[in-house]
């Protein structure tokens, strides 16, 4: 029972071989179990639980009421201490406290940030004080606190609008601005399933994106700043300062990288050096997060022990190590500050503290408890991060290499003296073994999370690590260290210049590795079933300390078999009608409509499609004239997509699916009507075609399934009684000469 009422980290390996006790099932279980539970490994599982409970928070409709999680949550809390004497009811009642204490804090994060969202496109003056500034190559992009909207009431007035300025020269954080902005709320999935910038707009607490249709004046402020703003402008201004003078410093695409190592400003990297980073599998290194963490925290304690250690007496007579650990936690803690604090900054910074705080209390400074402990403190800070992919693949890659890195441990054979020589070369080669181990084992990890999101992958990635990560981890982050040490004396110039020339090689590397045939390859979005199974696969590799670490094979295939047979949808519609990708016969999207460039892209990513938004072949399949274009499926259904009322009339009679921005009539007799109204209820929209039914996904209305036999206009939301097939009639070419048909693209 205290075993498990106080489950702590001890060390321990993988199983040698599979227990195969596992023919007897219920020894098998309770020896395992007992083995978990003397390791004390039920207490990594208190965050996974947590996490459940956050994910069920967001799986929920509206707001949900804050007493009923947390009475789940005493009331669990009151069960686990009046059953403290039955060991497994205790851990079930210390799991169920753990996912409602979960659920509670996403309703309490979501209402603390509660704020006024934009409702429609809006062009009017606006009055705020600028939070902070990003130079970019095409302009800035400043963080506005508003104090004004003209038009909007107070209770409409979103508190946060994030704007673009084409022409910024002298905009700075902590001026009073004002000028005539065009807004718009902040922009929903372009398919369902897809990055969600509204949901993480919400949490940050912009209620409106847009820009600056003139002139931006500045002013003098009607009220005075708040102390709050003040400093975020003061830190933000510090940042800029910063930037300028490193990439000034450098110089060109190098000095636009190494500025965002040391500040996360990453607006003055050219697109094309981001492209590089990502082809080699290294765009990592330009977020701040638990790599520049963790060697700008090294580097500090590295530095102040072996300044003490030069000193006889302070090395034999002060705890050294903790001086250290205590000066590494400060300077990260600054160094998080300086860096923007973002989710993925101030997460590591989480980690790297209780790592260091481990130190201090004479305990393991990396264990599975400890990554626990972050993951709790994050999550309860910040729930939404759970469904992001800085988290995802932050905490896996460090599970992944807890949970399987003791499988590439060597050891020294006994009784052998050894040479210097010998001791060198042993030394180099346990860190070029370990790096590439530790990068095998990361990739591995983040695989899943890196195709569910971005829909891509870098099978050359280990090698463009292995090449890039030792400069970055010996030259580049000591040199960022001490630059910003030497930076107000105004001696930093020459460092700067050291930190160039290593990260201009860095660059160099991605581009050789980018180089290379299929560096990136483009892989269809990974279904929610399947990441949910390779995650499990993950959790239970790193936290379990028996052989149930092989039950993890069954969850691994089939999540594996799942990602490698993905259910990818025939149809992708745009929020507003503007346009659609339909998969047509050959099996490929072809496009209609005239969807923006971002929206294309993030379609064809989801389809595994590798093609440009602008390839000419997304238009050669789909028949178009100036009504409106058609495109006959694989599956033998017709798609049409209504520019004119004009074409109604034969669409809506011939196609199976009819789509358009337009109000589509009420005789309107296709199987599915998706038009104006249908799509503003719904918002992106995808569907696809089963030989019974059709399956529509939308980001505001979720899930729903239609037979092909219910006939359906507008928004008829009742699910269907039959189950009959209806074949569509063929819909004829148009009754046009062949000259006058677009090449696919609608006038």
């Amino acid at each position: 029972m205290r075993a498990v009422a106080r489950a702590v980290v001890l060390p321990g390996t993988w199983p040698a071989a599979l227990d195969l006790g596992l023919v007897d099932g219920e020894r098998w279980l309770s020896r395992n179990l007992a083995t978990e539970i003397e390791q004390r490994r039920l207490f990594p599982w208190i965050p996974v639980f947590f996490g459940l409970g956050i994910l069920l928070f967001f799986q929920a409709k509206g707001t949900p009421a804050l007493w009923a999680p947390a009475g789940a949550l005493a009331l669990c809390i009151a069960g686990a201490v009046a059953l403290r004497g039955k060991p497994f009811i205790l851990a079930v009642m210390i799991a169920l406290s753990a996912l409602f204490a979960g659920f509670t804090t996403g309703v309490v994060r979501a209402r603390s940030v509660a704020a006024p969202v934009l409702a429609k496109v809006t062009i009017a003056p606006i009055t705020g004080f600028i939070e902070t500034v990003e130079d970019r190559e095409e302009g800035k992009r400043v963080l506005v606190r508003v104090t004004d909207i003209k038009g909007l009431a107070e209770t409409e007035r979103p508190r946060l609008v994030r704007l673009s300025v084409r022409k910024g020269d002298g905009l700075s954080a902590g001026q009073f601005v004002a000028g005539t902005a065009r807004l718009l709320s902040p922009p929903e999935p372009a398919w369902p399933g897809g990055y969600d910038f509204a949901r993480d707009a919400y949490f940050k607490g912009i209620g409106a994106v847009g820009s600056f249709t003139g002139a931006v004046k500045r002013l003098d402020p009607s009220v005075a700043a708040p102390l709050s703003l003040r400093v975020a402008a003061g830190i933000d201004e510090a940042r800029n300062a910063l930037t300028q003078r490193i990439a000034t410093a450098i110089g060109g695409a190098a000095g636009g990288v190494g500025a965002a190592l040391v500040t996360g400003k990453r607006g003055l990297i050219p697109e094309e050096t981001n492209d590089v980073l990502r082809g080699a599998g290294i765009y990592h290194i330009v977020s701040i997060s638990g790599l520049h963490m963790v060697l700008a925290a090294g580097t500090f304690f590295w530095l102040v022990r072996a300044l003490l250690a030069l000193a006889p007496g302070a090395a034999l007579l002060w705890p050294v190590k903790k001086i250290a650990a205590g000066v590494a936690m400060i300077g990260a803690t600054i160094y998080c500050v300086f860096s923007g604090s973002d989710v993925a900054t101030v997460r590591s910074l989480v980690m790297t503290l209780v790592m260091f705080g481990a130190v201090l209390v004479d305990r393991p400074a990396l264990s599975i408890r400890n990554l626990s402990i972050a993951a709790v403190i994050v999550l309860a800070r910040e729930p939404e991060a759970l469904l992001g992919p800085s988290f995802q693949m932050s905490f896996g890659a460090v599970a992944g290499m807890m949970g399987l890195l003791p499988l590439l441990q060597w050891k020294r054979a006994e009784g052998r003296a050894e040479t210097l020589l010998d001791q060198g070369l042993r030394w180099i080669f346990h860190a070029v073994t370990g790096l590439i181990a530790t990068t095998l084992v990361a990739s591995l990890a983040t695989a899943p999370f890196a195709a569910y999101h971005f829909q891509t992958l870098n099978p050359y990635g280990l090698v463009g690590n292995a090449l890039a990560l030792p400069l970055v981890s010996l030259v580049v982050m000591p040199a960022a260290v001490l630059g910003v040490l030497s930076y107000p004396f105004g001696l930093d110039g020459p460092v700067w210049r050291l930190m160039g020339w290593a990260v201009a090689r860095v660059i160099e590397v991605s581009g050789w590795v980018g180089g290379i045939g299929g560096s990136t390859l483009v892989v269809p979005a990974l279904g929610v079933g399947a990441l949910g199974l390779l995650s499990l696969a993950l959790l239970i590799v790193a936290l379990s300390i028996s052989s149930f670490r092989w039950l993890a094979l069954l969850p691994a295939g089939i999540g594996l078999a799942l990602a490698a047979d993905p259910s990818r949808f025939d149809v992708y519609i745009d929020r507003e009608g503007g346009g659609a990708a339909i998969r047509h016969a050959g099996g490929q999207l072809s496009l209609v409509g005239r969807p923006s460039a971002f929206v294309v892209e993030q379609w064809l990513r989801a389809d595994g499609d590798a093609r440009a938004a602008d390839d000419p072949s997304l238009r050669r399949d789909a028949r178009c004239d100036p009504q409106g274009c058609v495109v006959e499926m694989r599956v033998g259904h017709h798609v049409a997509y209504v520019q004119d009322v004009a074409a109604f009339e034969e669409d809506c009679r011939r196609a199976s699916v009819v789509i358009t921005r337009l109000k589509a009539p009420p005789g309107c007799n296709a199987a599915l009507v998706l038009d104006r109204e249908a799509l503003l209820a719904r918002g992106a929209t995808a569907i696809r075609f089963g030989p019974k039914a059709i399956e529509i996904r939308s980001v505001r209305r979720g899930s729903e399934a239609m037979a092909w036999s219910e006939r359906r206009t507008g928004e008829t939301a009742d699910p269907p009684k039959e189950n009959g097939p209806r074949r569509a009639r063929p819909v004829p070419e148009q009754d046009l000469p062949e000259d006058d048909f677009s090449s696919g693209e609608p006038d």
